[in-house]
């Protein structure tokens, strides 16, 4: 069944709204406020602090330069985790179980950034292993790859608390640690996935709808944008453009497509 005339236009907006979102860690439907009372022709509320909800934008003056850490002397993985060390850089590791750092081999030719641990990671100390995490998988399967053979990371590298969408100080405290580990990899080419990875990495506020399927670049390596699993698994109509973007990375690295 359609819905009413009326809903359609708001509908609308709420599909475009999450096509934007691509974040690991969104645990139901929220619509902006603001969006509902454009619709239902509302007088608008008074301004308020900008969120750091997940669907909110984060304002260009509120985003953190990506930058790297200082000189090491071992400028390794190793290296980065060991400056890394216990970190207390930010309130997140109060609530933490675990740092989750990275997973995967130190020589990937290919790499792939999220955006911040959750629960199951967060017990287990290890990115991407819930259910989003058996989608990367299958996603990894598909490429002909597996976790052993790329490297896998967050920008973030502690859960935050209730899973909520990482704050710009966050974000500085535990970005150079990402640029760090890309660099001592050394990729030939890495994907980003979802909103927080894409803008962090390519410093940008462009929606990541926008963002997918075009090359961008970090540390001058090529850095292919795309939608996170998490968003995939509620939106699953759009696994389509993620292979789309996937078969361009493979294509770059001169990956042959499995056989069926």
């Amino acid at each position: 069944m359609s819905p009413p005339g009326p809903l359609r236009p708001l509908l609308q907006d709420v599909r475009a709204y999450l096509s934007d979102q691509g974040d690991l860690h969104l645990e139901g439907l929220d619509v902006p406020k603001e969006l509902l009372r454009r619709r239902l022709g509302a007088a608008p509320s008074a301004p308020s602090a900008p969120s750091s909800a997940p669907g909110a934008p984060v304002p260009a003056a509120g985003r953190p330069k990506l930058t790297g850490l200082p000189q090491l002397s071992d400028p390794s993985l190793q290296g980065v985790r060991d400056h890394l060390g216990n970190c207390v850089r930010c309130p997140l590791s109060a609530s933490r179980t675990s740092i989750v750092f990275g997973v995967g081999d130190p020589k990937a030719q290919l790499m792939f950034v999220g955006e911040a641990p959750g629960r199951d990671e967060d017990l287990l100390g290890e990115p991407f292993v819930g259910e989003a995490g058996r989608l990367l998988d299958r996603m990894l399967h598909a490429m002909g790859v597996s976790r052993s053979t790329v490297y896998i990371a967050n920008i973030i590298k502690c859960r935050p608390p209730q899973n909520r969408y990482p704050a710009p100080e966050e974000v500085a405290a535990c970005s150079p640690f990402v640029l760090g580990q890309i660099r001592a990899i050394k990729p030939r080419a890495v994907v980003a996935l979802g909103r927080l990875a894409a803008h962090t990495l390519l410093n940008t506020t462009v929606a990541i709808s926008k963002l997918r399927g075009q090359w961008g670049e970090i540390d001058q390596i090529p850095l292919m944008p795309t939608f996170h699993p998490a968003y995939l698994l509620r939106a699953p109509k759009d696994k389509g453009l993620v292979w789309q973007d996937l078969q361009q990375v493979m294509a770059k690295l001169g990956m042959a497509r499995p056989k069926s």
